[in-house]
């Protein structure tokens, strides 16, 4: 019985010498620098009063967003070649980021299109669909120059009621950032953000003829 015992102890034993210096291992593992979180689509979106009218509903389908930025990722581009800014990242997902500014730039503007959500009971006159085609920080000038930022949606709207077209339209931005650093480059892409998304309320607001069949 002793010997058994004896075994036993000395099989837990390894196993417990084992464990310690697996713990051992993962504590000197290096630690990598936290990536520093940014956000876009807080500055205030500036829209032209549109024509006068009543108001009416739209409701915004899901917006289709370029795969390679539609991530956590900030995207680049210099000749082609796409790379991501190291140690910095959008605090959501860039697509998420996009659909809150798209949902804010339409509720604070006083404007007539009124942005309806999936499942609010309220009538919509139009549907509206954003592409987003492109979405980066453009080193036209080189790699160590300030980017430029391009924030490129292609708008679609179409009546409710028959789906007719009312109108299909390209908006772009480029914003030019003031130095080669991440805390110059995100107020960039939110200025960029920010244009496109008040050309788009201020050409949904105007979309009031198209609504007559």
């Amino acid at each position: 019985m002793m010997k058994t015992l004896g075994k036993a102890a000395g099989r837990l034993l390894i196993v417990t010498a084992l464990a310690a210096s697996l713990s051992g291992c993962i504590s000197v593992f290096p630690k990598t620098k936290p990536s520093t979180l940014y956000r876009f689509g807080e500055s205030d979106v500036s829209v032209p009063k549109g024509p006068p009218g009543a108001m009416f509903g739209v409701l915004k389908a899901p917006s289709a967003f370029t795969r390679a930025a539609a991530g956590d990722r900030i995207m680049t581009s210099s000749n082609g070649e796409v790379a991501y800014v190291a140690s910095a990242r959008w605090v959501s997902p860039a697509f998420v980021l996009f659909e809150e500014a798209v949902a804010r730039a339409f509720q604070n503007d006083p404007g007539r299109a009124r942005l309806i959500a999936r499942g609010e009971v309220a009538k919509a006159d139009l549907v509206l669909r954003l592409e987003v085609r492109t979405f980066e920080a453009d080193y036209v000038n080189g790699p160590k120059a300030a980017p430029e930022i391009v924030v490129r949606v292609r708008g679609v709207l179409n009546r409710s009621s028959d789906r007719a077209l009312v109108g299909d339209q390209v908006f772009e931005a480029r914003v030019k950032a003031v130095d080669n650093r991440v805390s110059a480059i995100v107020p960039a892409f939110d200025q960029a953000v920010a244009k496109v998304l008040g050309d788009i309320v201020a050409w949904t607001n105007a979309a009031g003829p198209g609504l007559k069949s």
